[in-house]
């Protein structure tokens, strides 16, 4: 149902080395990228969905959404913490360390939150037991 989330950013270029790198663990690249408004569309390929950086269409300053936030599903909770580590170590901060979120079993919530540069809030999680 989901074909792509948009981040706004201030500074395309800063916003593009993150997740150049950062989505790059996940096998992502840039899928797309266009001039105007320096949009740029991160994905594994183009029939899956993706996350696109802009800056905002109406020329105002990009603020992050209270209350949104864009969770990537991983398949090992080792996915998950490798993941956090890394969206800090490229200059994001901390917004829930990697652990589990509820009761331990077959539906376990395994969970890490962070936030980019510019504030825009996202989770790595995995579903299921360790």
């Amino acid at each position: 149902m989901i074909g792509y989330v948009t981040l706004g950013t201030n500074d395309i270029d800063k916003a593009r080395s993150y997740y150049d790198a950062l989505l790059g663990e996940l096998g992502a690249k840039r899928l797309m990228q266009l001039e105007e408004n320096g949009f740029t569309l991160y994905g594994v390929d183009m029939s899956t969905p993706s996350i696109a950086l802009t800056t905002p269409f109406n020329g105002q300053k990009a603020q992050p959404g209270n209350g949104n936030m864009i969770a990537l599903q991983m398949q090992e909770r080792g996915q998950v913490d490798a993941f956090h580590a890394r969206a800090l170590a490229l200059g994001g901060s901390d917004e829930g360390a990697p652990g589990v979120r509820g009761d331990e079993g077959p539906g376990a919530f395994y969970a890490a939150y962070f936030r980019d540069p510019e504030g825009n809030k996202l989770c790595a999680f995995r579903l299921g037991p360790a």
